[in-house]
């Protein structure tokens, strides 16, 4: 696919991202790899994440890919500087530095909170970037496991997702900081009861900043200009689950998704 841009998770929640990506570059195709028979890489130790990211990134480099966004946060706190290293002068990109900077832009003295995974808060890979960039900071972090079963189950409202939403914001509703960084591409699924529930919060989705940085450095390359009235493909390609994928995965997407090629790295 010419001019494709390339973009793997480790399942489904990098189609925000996508979704993003498409919103700020219409015009611009993309193959899209969800490694879903190994799904989530957010369980996994270190070694694992870098040796299957390396190999997700290598599938799409065999396609021609010109770019390589990594919109998986586990993989892109672990391994984004070896892909960076191994598939230079390939851009790559990560999730993690546009969401950090874009919470420290916005923060105000109460601090962040950042939402992420047990692999992600573990790791510490948003609280350095957000220390790299404020020193002053008040960083707090919390996984929600659950937040990525329930959205993985295609749920964004209703009792359930409330009662999981609430039970992990916990001491964190009332007081404490007023910016919120969704630190997993699952979540943003999420913005709309995080917004109702917080209306005096800053809530900031990492899938959408990832997107701004990108088109920023991309657009020229891309040669976009004039061609707002066209319409970029999508290849969809998945390791495993292509009859959930196509299901679940218009729902990260927001629109249909008609057509996976399974593949095996």
């Amino acid at each position: 696919m010419q001019d494709a841009i390339g973009v793997f998770d480790s399942g489904m929640g990098g189609l925000t991202v996508l979704r993003a990506l498409r919103l700020r570059l219409p015009a611009t195709n993309f193959v899209y790899l969800g490694d879903t028979a190994r799904l989530p890489y957010g369980t996994k130790s270190p070694a694992t994440v870098v040796k299957y990211a390396e190999q997700a990134a290598k599938t799409l480099v065999d396609r021609g890919v010109r770019a390589i966004v990594v919109a998986c946060n586990t993989a892109s706190g672990i391994a984004l500087e070896k892909l960076q290293s191994h598939f230079a002068p390939l851009p790559v990109f990560g999730v993690v530095a546009p969401g950090a900077q874009a919470a420290c832009e916005v923060m105000d003295g109460s601090g962040v909170l950042v939402l992420a995974t047990e692999s992600t808060v573990g790791w510490g890979a948003y609280q350095r970037a957000i220390s790299k960039r404020r020193s002053d900071a008040k960083i707090f972090a919390r996984a929600c496991p659950l937040w990525v079963a329930v959205a993985e189950q295609g749920i964004a409202a209703g009792d359930l997702a409330e009662v999981v939403i609430g039970h992990d914001l916990r001491g964190f509703e009332f007081t404490g900081p007023r910016t919120l960084l969704l630190g997993c591409t699952h979540f943003p699924v999420f913005s709309e009861m995080l917004r109702r529930r917080l209306p005096n919060h800053q809530i900031v989705d990492s899938a959408e900043t990832t997107a701004r940085v990108v088109a920023s450095v991309l657009e020229a390359q891309l040669q976009v200009e004039g061609t707002a009235n066209l319409r970029g493909q999508v290849k969809f390609l998945a390791t495993d689950g292509v009859a959930r994928f196509k299901r679940v995965g218009g729902f990260f997407l927001g629109e249909s998704i008609d057509e996976v090629e399974l593949i095996d790295l």
